[in-house]
């Protein structure tokens, strides 16, 4: 794809941005997928308080312009060759603004955040769940209709932006004077930055986004206006929902010096399945970044989980939609960031071989639950389970206890979390799958990695670019001008890094390898439970 300028024929390029929870990435993407220019800014995350989790939106604008002229510059070319841009960003992340000032109220609340954990708790022990719960079942019962089965199922969890919000309705007068007025937008970070770069033009997100909120409704594809008039949300602050791949607009030509069509808003974990080209139903992508995503394509219709996965719009272009069911684990890179302060060693490309050092950690188990804890099931009869007063902790230390231990310990805790989400996703969606895609930074250990494999007995593969959701943004945006012609055409730029082959024969009936790891793990599965409600009242 060329555009003309000059009389001059130029090469086109993508440019794609996600916004993460600890750092901004640009690249630059050509016609076969590589990345021609980056460039890359940390975010510095605020605890103004115990539990409070922020940053500043003023900052994650400027980073954002920052790694934009950054990485164009990198790629030695013109913004006016720039054919599109996409944008993924992290999800359940959110703000309110004045919508004449574009001014925001306060800093963006992060999704890590625990302001609202006792709404939460309070919410989900509320005779008005509990008859919602009774009606949606009965509803179900008569109707055979899945989205009252799923409403019957509904639990509050502080990762959802719904409890967040209404205690930011509840705390902050500024911002309950302004919805009165009809002066107040609501956003999540796609929405905020949309709305900087079109000037003030468009208060919009994408299906995939809205979806992650816990705010809308899969099945109608809308924004929930049960759970909206079960809360008291008000409808009028919300953003309008819009396919994933369309045109949202363009960049005002003030900011980057011309207009640069828009052509992608993406959460984060869904524009990584679409960059691991995962189209197909049953096929699984994991990320391990700070927290562990693993998501399977359920295909055209959203999982109803009494589980705890969680439905999930992947994608919506033109009259597809897509649906993903996720389970997610917490703390999973922030574990690994946290021992390397500790300086349990030095390099985390050290970790692996640390690890392979001892034969076992043992005996000792490390709990990586510094965001709380959520565990889908325990088992066949457990309930999925949501204690935000879960500690971190490690278990069965002995005098005899070394580093390479503590370590060995650190990324089992990773393994043993994929095989819980595994496991769970395996019995419940029924749905065969077909392959196994791993990004993220953590996959780059080969431990995490080849545990992880021996643990569901199926064959993992690395992919070679590990930002798979800067990717993903960057494929729907070169979709959605022609820079790309088909899924097809996308599926030949995809490399493969790594295939991770299960070790030995699983018995029958497990899935892991000679039985070797049935102890360990469920030592490992008492340690999670010990570590429940640490900080519970007493």
């Amino acid at each position: 794809l060329c555009t003309h300028k000059n009389g001059f024929r130029k090469e086109g390029f993508i440019l794609s941005v996600d916004i993460g929870t600890t750092s901004i990435r640009c690249h630059v993407y050509d016609k076969v997928a590589s990345i021609r220019g980056s460039c890359t800014t940390k975010v510095e995350i605020l605890y103004p308080q115990v539990g409070y989790v922020e940053m500043n939106p003023d900052a994650i604008w400027n980073g954002f312009i920052r790694v934009v002229k950054g990485a164009v510059q990198d790629a030695g070319i013109q913004m006016h060759q720039i054919e599109a841009l996409g944008i993924s960003t992290q999800r359940g992340t959110f703000t309110t603004w004045d919508r004449k000032t574009g001014v925001p109220f306060h800093n963006l609340i992060s999704w890590q955040d625990q302001r609202a954990a006792e709404l939460v708790k309070a919410w989900n022990r509320s005779c008005t769940l509990k008859v919602i719960h009774g009606v949606m079942k009965l509803v179900y019962f008569l109707s055979r209709q899945k989205r009252c089965l799923a409403a019957s199922l509904i639990v509050f969890s502080t990762q959802h932006v719904t409890m967040r919000l209404i205690w930011v309705l509840t705390h902050y007068k500024q911002v309950c004077q302004a919805v009165s007025e009809g002066n107040c937008f609501f956003g999540t970070i796609d929405t905020w930055l949309l709305f900087k770069l079109t000037k003030g033009r468009l208060h919009a997100t994408d299906y995939s986004n809205a979806s992650s909120t816990g705010i809308f409704d899969s099945y109608q594809m809308c924004w929930s206006q049960l759970l909206c008039s079960m809360v008291s949300l008000p409808l009028s602050i919300f953003p309008k929902v819009e396919d994933t791949g369309c045109e949202f607009g363009c960049t005002d030509p003030s900011i980057f010096g011309v207009p640069i069509p828009i052509m992608s808003l993406m959460a984060d974990q869904q524009a990584a399945m679409f960059g691991e080209c995962c189209f197909n139903p049953g096929d699984v992508k994991i990320t391990m970044g700070t927290g562990t995503f693993m998501d399977i394509n359920t295909g055209c219709k959203p999982h109803t989980s009494v589980a705890g996965l969680y439905p999930l719009v992947g994608w919506k272009i033109g009259s597809e939609v897509v649906y993903l069911a996720e389970g997610n684990a917490a703390d999973t890179g922030t574990a690994i960031n946290w021992a390397q302060k500790l300086e349990l060693f030095t390099d985390v490309q050290d970790t692996s071989a640390m690890a392979y050092s001892v034969p076992d950690s043992d005996g000792v188990c490390f709990v990586p639950s510094f965001s709380g804890l959520q565990v889908l099931q325990f088992n066949r009869m457990s309930a999925p389970l949501n204690d935000p007063k879960a500690c971190a902790s490690f278990m069965g230390l002995k005098p005899t206890t070394t580093k390479c231990h503590l370590v060995r310990a650190i990324l089992e805790s990773v393994s043993f979390r994929n095989m819980q989400l595994y496991d769970t996703m395996h019995r419940e969606t029924n749905i065969p799958i077909t392959k196994i895609r791993v990004d993220g930074g953590v996959s780059a250990n080969n431990f995490v990695m080849q545990l992880t494999a021996d643990l569901f007995g199926r064959k993992l593969s690395r992919m070679q670019h590990h930002e798979m959701s800067c990717l993903g943004a960057a494929f729907v945006a070169g979709l959605g001008v022609g820079f790309w012609r088909s899924r097809e055409e996308l599926k030949k730029l995809h490399s493969t890094d790594d295939v991770f082959v299960p070790r030995g024969s699983p018995k029958a009936g497990a899935r892991i390898p000679n039985g070797e790891y049935i102890p360990v793990f469920q030592s490992w599965e008492r340690a999670l439970r010990r570590s429940m409600n640490w900080y519970g009242k007493t």
